[in-house]
């Protein structure tokens, strides 16, 4: 059956775009990297990168081909399931240098695309639209042919692509097929053929929770999900019903060149403890430091809020979890000691004792700060206000020891690993 048996009567497919959009992920990022710069084949070497070495339930952050096939080790074990053996190399994580490698990779694609075709989706994966490419570079196929050669050539990274008319389908053809060919190229005449008998699960954009939701209806597969009707998808799943109804079809209108600002709902940081902590004191210093970021990060992109979050986990010896509780200020903030007051309140009100393993402070409801009304008979608000701008700029002229709160060098403190890492990783 052909598309245009199928939907005659609901799309015209001549009347959307057809673009050339190229989506490129690289193969085992980190691990790669970690593979290159050691000389090694990343396909054929046991490598995989951890968060800590010296911490046996450390996170596999990322592992190389082979570690997963022969070992059966990917992201999300933990070191202590990695075999002593000769031939797995165990690295740690460097994030500040996957950052930078990520950040050329995008200038790299400026020789083959305009800045504003390109689209970054996360640390290793673009989207790149390859209608305007110099015409000395061939068609779409083989410009980027050429944008896969010249990443092994200059950074000796292993890529999978995958080339479509839109977003959607160009993403999921690197998923599924990409991955395993390296380069290829689905048209919507592909639809029925390629699209339609992926299972939910590995179609991107459903996930595995919403994926049980349709199985428990007897929808399995993304041709199942297409012959759902828009209004029955919509009354059931709102905006992101119609949303399915199209991608289910391979339709996607979102542009390469549509970027938009992103104002993130919330801010904050989250950290897990290196040892179970008991001790109220300490676990108000690791509040205030993580209270400190929150605040920073609020600052960086000029936003104050209202809402202060405090989660807690209980080490694996408690009974109970621990718990996460959130409470609204009557004023905006994005001051460390406005988010600690409000966090150790939290923290009275519902810690009993336990042992604490993980802390997360997060700060949101924002506006802009551009909004902020001081209290101006409120003693030293204003200058709270001006010594957190002050600190922001000698942290970011002479470094995170410039100026910083006495309090972080108390007992239990974690300002300075915070400091050193970047997503639990070394910069």
């Amino acid at each position: 059956m052909s598309i245009s048996d199928f939907f005659v009567s609901e799309i015209d497919y001549d009347q959307l775009p057809d673009e050339n959009i190229l989506c490129v992920d690289m193969k085992s990022f980190y691990a790669s990297i970690e593979c290159s710069r050691r000389g090694l084949d990343p396909f054929t070497t046991c490598l995989a990168v951890v968060g800590d070495r010296s911490r046996r339930g450390s996170v596999v952050l990322a592992a190389t081909p082979r570690v997963k096939e022969k070992y059966d080790l990917g992201t999300g074990s933990r070191l202590y399931e990695i075999p002593e053996n000769s031939e797995i190399k165990v690295v740690e994580g460097r994030m500040g240098v996957y950052l930078r490698v990520s950040t050329a990779l995008t200038r790299l694609f400026t020789e083959f695309v305009p800045f504003e075709a390109i689209q970054v989706y996360s640390i290793d994966e673009s989207w790149l639209q390859l209608d305007n490419s110099p015409e000395r570079l061939g068609d779409s196929w083989e410009t980027a042919r050429q944008i896969r050669q010249a990443l092994r050539e200059k950074f000796d990274l292993p890529c999978s692509m995958g080339l479509g008319p839109n977003m959607f389908l160009s993403k999921v053809a690197m998923d599924i097929e990409g991955k395993k060919r390296g380069l290829v190229e689905w048209r919507y005449e592909d639809v029925p053929d390629k699209l339609w008998p992926i299972p939910l699960e590995e179609c991107w954009g459903i996930g595995h929770k919403l994926a049980q939701k349709f199985r428990q209806g007897g929808v399995k597969t993304v041709g199942d999900l297409a012959r759902l009707s828009r209004s029955y998808l919509e009354q059931r799943f709102g905006i992101m019903g119609s949303q399915l109804y199209y991608h289910a079809r391979g339709i996607d209108l979102s542009r390469v060149r549509d970027k938009f600002t992103h104002q993130p709902r919330n801010l904050g940081k989250g950290i897990t403890l290196f040892k179970d902590y008991t001790d109220p004191r300490e676990i108000k210093t690791v509040i205030f430091d993580l209270s400190e970021q929150a605040a920073h990060r609020a600052r960086e992109y000029n936003l104050i809020g209202k809402t202060v979050s405090l989660g807690i986990t209980y080490s694996h010896r408690e009974l109970e979890k621990g718990f996460y509780r959130q409470k609204t200020r009557p004023e905006y903030t994005n001051l460390t000691g406005d988010i600690y007051e409000t966090c150790v309140e939290l923290f009275a009100e519902n810690y009993e004792g336990q042992a604490v393993r993980r802390v997360r402070v997060t700060l949101g409801n924002f506006v802009k700060d551009s909004s902020l009304r001081l209290n101006l008979f409120a003693p030293g608000k204003i200058n709270q206000v001006e010594l957190g701008q002050i600190k922001d700029e000698l942290e970011k002229k002479f470094g995170p020891r410039a100026l910083f709160f006495a309090r972080s060098l108390l007992g239990g403190g974690v300002r300075e690993r915070i400091k050193k890492t970047i997503g639990g990783q070394r910069r």
